[in-house]
Formats: structure tokens, sequence, C-alpha cells
């Protein structure tokens, strides 16, 4: 079974194509115009042994908003079709990992029940050029558009760089989790209801 997808997104805003393996080995090729965000998709397809290319242009000249957030858009389509029915995957995943003083925890659940609960309390935002308030819409649009329930909770930390790597890997090794084929379902899809 081939678990990969390819989605291109064209809008008066962005410009997105992205191919992506869920059975990868952690390889990136990234150039989405916003250096952070190569850097926090580059540390997701490491933790999360996916296989991610993306190019992307946006309006960047306005801000960053449009391009992050459509990039959470398309990485949420290419999650979908490449789960298909999404048949004897495990479906829930959680992770809770550190980076220095911050500390995140992500839970999700793969159920076609899209769902963001956000409690990522920050003093301050920006990194750089980076408004790291952005990993909201971001992980929005992913949760939206794959059809995921997700908790996301700072439990620890300030410094926003810091923050955004925890949530990132996180966010990666939950859907890593939540991804896997689990052999006791025998191929079956992991709902009573027998459908997501």
């Amino acid at each position: 079974m081939t678990r990969q997808a390819r989605i291109n997104r064209k809008t008066g805003e962005t410009d997105i194509h992205i191919r992506l393996n869920l059975d990868g080995s952690g390889q990136s090729r990234l150039d989405t115009g916003i250096p952070f965000m190569d850097h926090m998709l580059t540390l997701m397809t490491a933790h999360g042994f996916l296989d991610l290319e993306v190019t992307a242009r946006g309006d960047t000249e306005v801000d960053n908003h449009h391009t992050v957030e459509d990039l959470g858009i398309c990485l949420g389509q290419a999650i979908t079709q490449a789960l298909g029915e999404k048949k004897g995957i495990r479906r829930y995943g959680t992770a809770t990992i550190p980076m220095d003083d911050a500390l995140a925890r992500v839970v999700m659940d793969i159920s076609n029940r899209p769902y963001l609960a956000y409690r990522v309390p920050l003093k301050k935002t920006m990194t750089g050029s980076f408004d790291v308030a952005l990993v909201k819409e971001f992980l929005r649009a992913v949760a939206i558009h794959a059809g995921i329930t997700m908790h996301v909770d700072l439990l620890a930390g300030d410094e926003p760089h810091h923050v955004a790597e925890a949530v990132f890997k996180a966010f990666a090794r939950a859907l890593d989790q939540s991804c896997r084929p689990e052999a006791r379902l025998q191929g079956n899809i992991p709902s009573t209801k027998g459908l997501l």
C-alpha cells in the first residue's frame, strides 16, 4: 500500500506544491519562502519519519499569514489523500516533547472530526521576523483539512522559538503514531461505527 500524496494549490495569495510520503525516512526538500517555516517543517519531517517536498510562494510582502495557513491546508489535504479510507491505522497518537525550557504535548485522533484546542500562552510571540502565533493557524488548517481532533498544550516554557520547536516535534510524533498501521486491526477501519 502506497501512502503518498501530491497536492497543488494556487490562489490569488499563494502557490503551493506538496509531495508527502507517510512511510518515509525523514527526508525533506523545502522552499516555503519563509525560513522559519522551512526550519519547523524540517523538524516535523525528521521527527515524524515523513518524506516531504514543499515549494511555496505567497504574498509575504503583506505578512506570512496566508502562506503559513495555506501550507497547513495543503498538508492536511495531503494527509487525507495519503491515508485514503484510513483502514488499519492506529488513529490515536500522543507525544510530549521538551526543547530546553519548553515542554509541549500534542494529542490527536484522526477521526474525521476536525477540532483544534490550542493552549499555548506566550507573552512574546516573535522570533526574528516570524510570529509564532501563526503556528496555531497552521495547525488549525491541518486539523480541518485532515479531519483531526487535536489538543496542543504548552506545559512549560516561554521562549517562542523553543516553544514552536517543541510543538512541531510533538505534532510530528503524534501524527506518526496515529498514522502507523496496526496489525491487530487486520486492515479494518479503527471505529466501532465502521467508518471515519
